[in-house]
């Protein structure tokens, strides 16, 4: 007899956070039930950390230090708010992003990964204290219940990546089930999401996937799934009910781009129906100039950071204007083949001058980028 258990293609493949070796808690968090579940979950080692010894220190030789960071968890309580406006800035569009940190670093090894300049520690972290989290949700959705809230965990972490020793996706997705004002996405490369499988969700989260062209993912995205995982993953969560997003972010120029490119918008489209795509964004590579050097040490034979990039009105380097809009027409018209006409198709902090070059438009003509995307989660102010 076929089960859940045995048809699972992702069953027993090496996940991400099976590099993990060391588990670490805070003094005053051993005991917390969320830790000693996780504790359980990992059968590693277990050290405490003293309340006088920092986890957020700045690591001097930090871009060394990062792979062996990356296999130990620190479990900790967040001590600030755990719900705050995406970190985005007045001189590109931002979609209105609200980030709730779970907490930080990733145990994949992205080359590309603005992490790795954003962050000043190696270790990961998971926040335990998850009912001063539902709490302060509730009390940010009850505020309003006419102003919409889209809400996700993949801002400075992978949403799924520890989920199978957190369970955390299933807490919040029946916590958004009943918030009619709200929507919840988690954003992975992984296939992380057997949680999911039996949640009860009511239409009130997206999962989404960040995508890129094979050659991109093969080389240069270790430990994230294959983009074949990552498309069989997605259509299981349409199957469960979910509606599914997809990122194309970075979106990184070599040769053969075009073709690779085409090649995953094809089987994106070959996996899962388009009427269940809220949403695709289009991001092109971009990252803090300290990035450079941590990249340089980390995976000396990148080459793809060697290209001409340009400072940008944020402090970030970009490509020049003329190959990001060439990026963006070419995803662009691939995508517009296939997707469905209610699926929101925006490009993720760019000018207003960049979308009226690709989309022949700019967001306020059609109310704003955050109504775009709220309509696009079903949401209306008569809701």
């Amino acid at each position: 007899m076929t089960t859940e258990t045995t048809s699972n293609p992702f069953r027993g493949r090496e996940q991400p956070a099976a590099i993990l070796a060391e588990i670490i808690v805070e003094e005053g968090c051993r005991e917390h039930p969320l830790a000693k579940e996780i504790i359980k979950r990992a059968g590693l080692p277990v050290r405490l950390l003293a309340n006088d010894q920092s986890t957020g220190s700045a690591d001097p030789f930090y871009a060394q230090n990062l792979s062996q960071g990356k296999r130990q968890l620190v479990l900790a309580r967040n001590k600030g708010k755990f719900l705050k406006s995406c970190p985005g800035t007045r001189e590109y569009l931002c979609c209105g992003y609200q980030v709730l940190n779970i907490g930080m670093n990733c145990p994949m090894d992205c080359v590309y990964c603005i992490l790795q300049a954003y962050l000043n520690n190696p270790r990961l972290s998971f926040f335990i204290n998850i009912e001063d989290m539902l709490v302060e949700l509730t009390n940010a959705l009850g505020q309003d219940r006419q102003l919409f809230w889209r809400i996700g965990t993949g801002e400075f972490t992978d949403s799924l990546v520890l989920d199978r020793l957190t369970g955390l996706s299933r807490i919040l997705v029946e916590f958004m089930r009943d918030q009619p004002n709200g929507v919840l996405e988690l954003k992975t490369k992984t296939v992380e999401i057997d949680n999911l499988a039996t949640a009860d969700h009511g239409g009130r989260t997206i999962v989404s996937w960040s995508l890129n062209s094979p050659w991109v993912i093969d080389r240069h995205e270790l430990r994230a799934a294959p983009l074949s995982q990552r498309l069989s993953a997605a259509a299981r969560c349409v199957s469960w009910g979910y509606n599914v997003a997809f990122h194309f972010d970075p979106l990184i120029y070599y040769p053969g781009w075009e073709e690779g490119y085409e090649e995953t918008v094809q089987r994106l489209f070959e996996a899962v129906p388009r009427e269940r795509i809220a949403w695709i964004s289009m991001g092109a590579l971009r990252f803090l100039p300290s990035l450079r050097s941590i990249v340089a040490t980390r995976f000396p034979n990148v080459s793809f950071f060697c290209e001409e990039f340009v400072p940008g009105l944020d402090g970030k380097s970009r490509y020049f204007r003329t190959r990001r809009v060439a990026l963006y027409r070419h995803l662009l018209q691939l995508i517009k083949r296939h997707a469905h006409p209610a699926t929101c198709l925006y490009l993720c902090m760019e000018s207003r001058e960049i979308w009226q070059e690709v989309f022949g438009y700019s967001p306020e003509d059609q109310g704003g980028l955050s109504a775009m995307l709220d309509r696009a989660a079903g949401w209306t102010v008569a809701s």
